[in-house]
């Protein structure tokens, strides 16, 4: 029935009606749902004391306080709920095995690795799949979520076992958020040296919040001062009891620097699956699973590593992953095999999506490129409106500490850029927990994968945003468009070092002594092999100049190779030099590192002292 409300505006009153509206919802859609005149709703928001538009996305407490103002229960959709419901309109059941247990065949475990810093997660995971990730890496942080598959003997039967390489235990539960259940079980690893330290505790309440079993891996026993009696007593007061304490927890005393009782560990691995989980799937269904890592690659497009958890993906299917869609034109195994075919538990590297997913994003198979494609664009469109929901106001890094003083409530805008999806999800979930008080808050404009463009800039220059590059630069004309702008730009290569000082900018404490200044960019042309020196680059100098002796960094593709390389040798032509000027060509030698293409960018820079304002 028609009744006036505030200030007289004529509109629906409810009798305790529940309405259901999704994340982001505009007025317009409030006012489908109860038979009103979306402009009667403005109307009321305006009395409220909000300036709304009838089409603009509000937040969830907006529209809960103009449901509570006319009797309406309003009840926002979760995105999982919202997921289900779309998919079923188009008549897909995700997350369950089609057939009886007739149709359910035994799958491997999926395991994720976690811990505590240093406690030496990468170097277990570079035992059990004998390859060297810890090199590659910026302060032995894992910075890509990946998959890999290894097989173990147990009771005389090969069994196969899937890991899970996470960078953090907010990527593990913000894919656990997101309805991801992708793992089975949690191996924590402890040091022997160390003990249970606070990041030990964190992962080991993040595993039991997944409900998944643990089995305990104490590392480095090896090391002076190893005690792993004192671990287990440690361990014992948190409800992780040993079964030689008459427990259920199998711990394992493992050495990963000298790869001692590693095949122990995947036995226990193997026990505690077969002990307390019923590890089965349907192989003869369509596909359905999660996106556990996506990147851009150069010369292939978006690529995803997908975890099949049921039914069995093949080539030339057409998948639908979060809001990415395609046919998947390849699928590399996790040695970089091509494979036709990937059965549950299987993670597989596919090529063939439109763009790229992210981490822990739902994958499923349809028959129709049609309706992958209405799928994906149903997705993109309910993100969209969900972040359009979220309150923006401008304001700098730089000037956060003015305002703050100034007294006024800000949101500090943040665009973050990476090279591979979880990364990029992970760092921003991290940022997103930053807990600074009620002056402030954060809000992620816009996040994806790739180096720093031009359009990313411009979306900066029109919303006061600070642009985050993790592991990757701006290329072309990006960079010299930001210095114009203003827009402050700024790169890491470490989750903690980018996290610590947004923080520290929150708080008002962000008074940065140095900062980094670019001498100039060299273009390797060829490379030439020294028996004495290593690989030496001959380089066309782009900008500025080359000094020797100064820090430099190595690009590809615009992503970020290494790290605090030195420029150690200068040559023109056989004359040693120290510093080679722009459009000059000469030979470089960056000490003990070997690793460089043609093509590639050696970019070098100094660390100058930055007056204090």
């Amino acid at each position: 029935m028609q009744a006036p409300s505030v200030g007289g505006v004529m509109l629906p009153r409810g009798n305790g009606e529940t309405v259901r509206l999704s994340r982001g919802a505009s007025l317009t859609d409030f006012a489908e749902k109860i038979n009103a005149n979306p402009a009667s709703l403005v109307a009321v928001m305006m009395n409220l004391g909000e300036m709304v538009t009838a089409t603009q996305s509000v937040s969830d407490e907006t529209l809960q306080l103009l449901g509570g103002e006319m009797n309406y229960t309003v009840q926002i959709v979760s995105p999982e709920e919202e997921d289900r419901e779309l998919l079923e309109s188009f008549d897909i059941e995700f997350g369950e095995d089609e057939g009886g247990e007739e149709y359910l065949v035994a799958r491997p475990p999926v395991v994720t690795v976690m811990g505590h810093v240093d406690h030496g997660k990468t170097r277990l995971l570079d035992a059990i799949r004998k390859t060297n990730v810890v090199a590659g890496e910026a302060g032995g942080i894992t910075q890509h979520i990946g998959a890999y598959q290894v097989a173990t003997e147990v009771n005389g039967e090969e069994r196969r076992i899937t890991f899970i390489d996470t960078p953090g235990h907010e990527a593990f539960t913000a894919m656990r958020a997101r309805g991801a259940k992708s793992t089975d079980i949690a191996i924590l690893v402890v040091a022997a040296n160390d003990g249970v330290m606070p990041q030990t505790v964190e992962a080991l309440n993040h595993a039991k919040a997944a409900d998944v079993p643990i089995v305990v891996a104490v590392n480095k026993i090896d090391v002076e001062g190893a005690d792993p009696t004192k671990v287990r007593g440690q361990l014992t007061e948190f409800g992780l009891v040993a079964e030689e304490y008459g427990g259920d927890t199998m711990f394992v005393d493992i050495s990963a620097k000298q790869g001692e009782n590693i095949e122990s560990l995947l036995e226990a691995v193997v026990l505690t699956a077969d002990a307390s989980l019923d590890l089965r799937a349907n192989p003869e269904q369509d596909a359905q699973g999660i996106a556990i890592e996506s990147h851009l690659d150069k010369g292939r497009g978006a690529v995803a590593t997908v975890l099949v958890q049921r039914g069995t993906l093949r080539v030339g299917d057409t998948m639908v992953a979060g809001d990415a869609y395609g046919r998947v034109r390849a699928m590399l195994d996790d040695k970089g095999n091509n494979v036709q075919e990937a059965g549950p538990s299987t993670p597989v590297l596919v090529l063939g999506l439109t763009n790229v997913p992210g981490a822990g994003d739902n994958f499923l198979i349809v028959d129709e490129d049609r309706t992958a494609r209405q799928i994906a664009e149903k997705r993109a469109a309910r993100e969209r409106n969900a972040a359009f929901a979220k309150r923006t106001r401008r304001v700098s890094l730089e000037d956060l500490d003015k305002v703050l003083k100034a007294g006024l409530v800000q949101d500090l805008n943040i665009i973050i850029k990476g090279d591979a999806s979880g990364s990029v999800e992970a760092l921003e979930s991290s940022l997103l927990q930053l807990d600074v008080g009620e002056e402030v808050e954060i809000r992620v404009l816009h996040r994806g994968v790739g180096a720093v463009t031009e359009s990313d800039i411009n979306l900066a220059t029109g919303s006061d945003a600070i642009v985050i590059g993790f592991n990757v630069r701006a290329v072309g004309r990006a960079e010299q468009l930001a210095e114009r702008e203003g827009v402050d730009v700024r790169y890491y290569s470490v989750i903690y070092q980018a996290i610590e000082e947004i923080e520290a900018a929150l708080k008002g404490m962000l008074k940065p002594e140095y900062e980094e200044v670019e001498l100039g960019t060299a273009e390797i042309r060829e490379i030439f092999r020294s028996s004495k020196l290593g690989n030496i680059a001959g380089v066309l100098v782009r900008s500025g100049e080359v000094k020797r002796n100064t820090k430099a960094r190595l690009l590809r593709d615009g992503k970020v190779i290494a790290e605090n390389l030195n420029i150690s040798g200068l040559r023109r032509f056989k004359d040693d030099v120290t510093e080679i000027r722009e459009g000059f060509e000469g030979g470089i030698n960056l000490g003990n590192f070997n690793d460089i293409k043609i093509d590639d960018v050696i970019a070098t820079y100094e660390m100058r002292e930055k007056p204090r304002g």
